[in-house]
């Protein structure tokens, strides 16, 4: 059971939710993102995200049309495994999507 806090960016407070790793995530449409595929291969049981982080994710799984392979772009940065890459896909996603 994973804890996910996600800053619900209309209401301008934290939410808390409690989801198993098959879950969707909150604010996924169509279980496009489950909670093991967003936590990926890190050992966290505490995610946090945005609400508009959830709905670009949305948004651009609706405009690609299949499904997309997470990785490790939610990865800690001390978990390894991206050093060379950027530490923030979810801004990325949020901030060229809306």
């Amino acid at each position: 059971m994973a804890k996910i806090l996600v800053y619900n960016n209309n209401a301008n407070r934290m939410e808390t939710y409690y989801r198993g790793l098959s879950e969707a995530m909150p604010y996924i449409t169509n279980r496009t993102l489950t909670v093991r595929e967003f936590r990926s291969n890190s050992n966290t049981n505490i995610l946090w995200t945005s609400r508009n982080t959830m709905n670009s994710w949305n948004q651009f799984r609706t405009i690609y049309g299949r499904s997309i392979y997470v990785g490790f772009a939610f990865k800690r940065c001390w978990e390894g495994g991206h050093a060379n890459q950027s530490h923030d896909c979810a801004y990325v996603v949020e901030h060229f999507l809306l």
